[in-house]
């Protein structure tokens, strides 16, 4: 038994609605015997008469009634998928949930989120900032797709995968005498008053390790919970700092000016997902940003040597 298609239901519709098969065609644009060869052909597959010529004018048939309304109807359910469809390629009414380290929210992350809201301007964003031991939770509990760390989390229901490698760099106050240096030595720093993140922080202990490869004892003068904190102590001229070069990612930074490291120390910044779990289009996505913004960053020199 031969079934309408999607395109039969559409030219039907248009014959209806024009009466002629010429108005039909220029409804959809296209030519008139292919029109009025479609619905002799589903006339003749369905044992049906569609449409009495009245006048010069196609009119449908009496046997042909009940089915007209449910055209109608397919007609309407088409029109809305079309729309639903137009509406999530602009991110309409939908929700992408994710969260990141503080030190990678701060400038690359909305590097990221530009770059995804250029392709989905309607898309909704929930951007969640955490520290690492709270990511378990987050993912376990569904309340985002992915998580952006600069550790990678130890949990066998999730997984780590590497996104970017960059460096760490020297942070001092701009009338510091340091700042006169091409690049700046953990020799240099050991000897100043040093700002870190407490080094049983997994964050933390990246940025000591510099010092202890060098067999040196770092002594912190003060200390803060996260990236945003360090780089503020410093402009204020309380101190020196090693930090990773996502958190300091901004061309121009009143007050701070940034170093190379002389030691070569890299940090990896991660994407941490819950097993299992399909990411979105937009996730994927976003993700993909996270990677190209992080490149451009390692590949940029941020620093003015002088």
């Amino acid at each position: 038994m031969s079934q309408l298609t999607i395109r039969q239901v559409e030219v039907i519709r248009a014959v209806m609605m024009a009466g002629t098969i010429q108005g039909a065609a220029e409804l959809l644009n296209v030519s008139a015997p292919g029109v009025s060869r479609l619905v002799k052909y589903s006339e003749e597959s369905l044992g049906i008469r569609l449409f009495d010529r009245k006048g010069g004018l196609f009119v449908p048939s009496a046997e042909a009634a009940s089915i007209f309304e449910m055209i109608h109807q397919v007609h309407r359910q088409m029109d809305n998928l079309n729309g639903a469809v137009t509406a999530l390629r602009q991110g309409q009414d939908v929700r992408l949930s994710f969260a990141s380290a503080p030190s990678i929210a701060q400038f690359i992350a909305a590097r990221a989120i530009r770059g995804v809201r250029a392709h989905f301007p309607d898309l909704f964003i929930d951007l969640n900032i955490l520290k690492i031991e709270e990511t378990v939770d987050y993912l376990l509990l569904d309340r985002g797709e992915f998580v952006v760390m600069s550790s990678p989390v130890g949990n066998p229901a999730l997984t780590s995968e590497p996104l970017a490698t960059g460096r760490l760099v020297v942070i001092v106050p701009d009338d510091h005498p340091l700042a006169a240096k091409a690049a700046i030595s953990v020799h240099d720093l050991i000897h100043e008053d040093f700002i870190g993140v407490d080094p049983d922080d997994p964050y933390g202990a990246i940025l000591a390790r510099p010092f202890l490869e060098a067999g040196l004892t770092l002594r912190y003068a003060m200390r803060g919970r996260f990236a945003q904190t360090v780089v503020s102590l410093v402009r204020h001229g309380l101190g020196v700092a090693l930090i990773d070069e996502f958190s300091v990612a901004e061309l121009y930074m009143p007050g701070v000016t940034r170093r190379p490291l002389v030691e070569k120390a890299a940090i990896t910044a991660w994407v941490v997902t819950r097993k299992g779990r399909p990411l979105s289009s937009f996730a994927e996505m976003t993700i993909e940003r996270f990677r190209r913004e992080m490149a451009a960053a390692v590949a940029r020199e941020a620093w003015d040597v002088p």
